[in-house]
C-alpha cells in the first residue's frame, strides 16, 4: 500500500521548480554557508500575517489567503539558510507554519508563544516564534515572556508599556558549537514586535528606553553564567538617529555597521535605507555603560532581497508579493563559534 505524500512535499510543477532553483542559487550567493562548530547564522523576519495557507501551487483571484504552496516553499528555502531565526506575525492559525516545518524536515525545531488576546485588531491573534536547525543549535533551558519590573514602570508613568507590551517580548536561550575540550557558546535571543504608529510620541520613546534599560540590567546579570544577550525583531524604528532609535541604543545596544545601510522593507527607499523605515534590528551590547560585551565576534551581516528571484513569473505588484511572502526582508548576522 502506498502512502499519500503531503502536497507541500510533492515535486512542484516544472515552472515553479525552475524558479525555486534560481532562488537557491541566489541564496548560495548571498547567504554564508552554514559550517558546523565554525559559524552561527542568526536572523529575524517579520513574515506578513503568517497563518493560513491555500493548498494549491498557485492561488487564484478568489482564494484567501493568497499565500500558496509556491510562496511557502520560497519562505522555507530562505529560512533553511539560517541556524536560528526569530519570526514575527505568526498567527493563531498555524497551518502555514506546520506545512513549512514539513519542508524543513525533522532536524528543525521551534518554540513559540501563545496568541495575544483582547487587543486591537492589528495585533490580536499574533505569536512570536523561533525556528532553529537542531544540527547546529539546541535550546539550553530558558523560554519566557518578559515582564518589566515595577521599578522600571514607575520611572516612565502609570500607563507605561500598556501598548508596547501588548505583544510581549519573548526570550529563549540556545547553545551552539562546543566539543569535549571546548565549551559551547550560549546566548539568549530576545525578540520584540513593537506597535507601529505613524507619529512616534513621547510615551513610546519612554517605553523603548525602559526596554533598553531593562535589557542592559539583564545582560549584566546573565553574564555571570557566560550567556550572551541579543535583541532582534521588528522595533518599528522610523529612522536611524530619530527619537526611537536613540532610545533603543541609549543603554548601550548597538546595531552592527553592516546593518546600517540595508533596507528593511519592500517599500524602503534604497537610496536612504537607514533613514527610511528602519524597523527591523539585530543588536547587542559592546561593553559601554558597564554592560558586558557580546563574547561572540560578528563576522558580517545583511539582508536577503527575494523580490528578484521569488514568484517572478507572476508579475506581482509589491503589495501582492507582500501577502504571499512578506513586506519585510529577512535580516541576518553571522557570528564566529571559534
Amino acid at each position: 500500500m502506498s502512502l499519500e505524500v503531503d502536497k507541500i512535499l510533492e515535486v512542484p510543477p516544472e515552472e515553479i521548480e525552475k524558479e525555486l532553483t534560481k532562488l537557491r542559487e541566489e541564496l548560495d550567493n548571498e547567504i554564508p554557508k552554514k559550517i558546523l562548530d565554525k559559524n552561527l547564522l542568526i536572523a529575524t523576519w517579520n513574515i506578513r500575517c503568517f497563518g493560513g495557507l491555500t493548498e494549491k501551487w498557485a492561488s487564484t483571484q478568489n482564494d484567501s489567503p493568497k499565500r500558496d504552496l509556491h510562496a511557502l516553499r520560497c519562505i522555507a528555502e530562505i529560512i533553511s539558510r539560517f541556524d536560528v531565526i526569530a519570526i514575527q506575525e505568526v498567527r493563531g492559525q498555524l497551518k502555514a507554519l506546520r506545512h513549512m516545518l514539513k519542508v524543513l524536515g525533522p532536524n528543525w525545531g521551534f518554540v513559540l508563544t501563545d496568541v495575544t488576546e483582547g487587543h486591537p485588531d492589528e495585533i490580536e491573534d499574533e505569536r512570536m516564534a523561533f525556528l532553529f536547525d537542531t544540527r547546529k543549535v539546541q535550546m539550553s533551558g530558558l523560554a519566557c515572556e518578559l515582564v518589566v519590573p515595577r521599578d522600571k514602570l514607575n520611572n516612565i508613568g502609570e500607563n507605561a508599556l500598556r501598548e508596547q507590551f501588548a505583544r510581549t517580548p519573548y526570550a529563549v536561550s540556545f547553545r551552539a558549537g562546543g566539543s569535549p575540550i571546548k565549551r559551547p557558546k550560549t546566548f539568549i535571543l530576545v525578540t520584540l514586535h513593537v506597535i507601529w504608529e505613524e507619529k512616534p510620541d513621547h510615551k513610546r520613546v519612554q517605553e523603548l528606553k525602559a526596554i533598553a534599560d531593562w535589557l542592559a540590567d539583564w545582560a549584566k546579570s546573565i553574564n555571570a553564567y557566560d550567556h550572551n544577550l541579543i535583541a532582534l525583531g521588528d522595533f518599528n524604528i522610523d529612522r536611524e538617529g530619530g527619537e526611537l532609535y536613540n532610545a533603543f541604543i541609549s543603554s548601550g545596544l548597538r546595531v552592527p555597521n553592516d546593518l546600517h545601510n540595508v533596507p528593511r522593507t519592500l517599500t524602503s527607499d534604497p537610496k536612504k535605507p537607514n533613514l527610511d523605515k528602519f524597523y527591523d534590528q539585530i543588536a547587542w551590547f559592546t561593553g559601554e555603560n558597564d554592560v558586558p560585551a557580546l563574547s561572540m565576534d560578528c563576522l558580517q551581516g545583511g539582508y536577503f532581497d527575494f523580490t528578484q528571484v521569488a514568484l517572478t513569473s507572476l508579475n506581482l505588484t509589491t503589495n501582492q508579493l507582500s501577502w504571499r511572502i512578506s513586506d519585510h526582508y529577512p535580516l541576518w548576522c553571522e557570528f564566529s563559534l571559534e
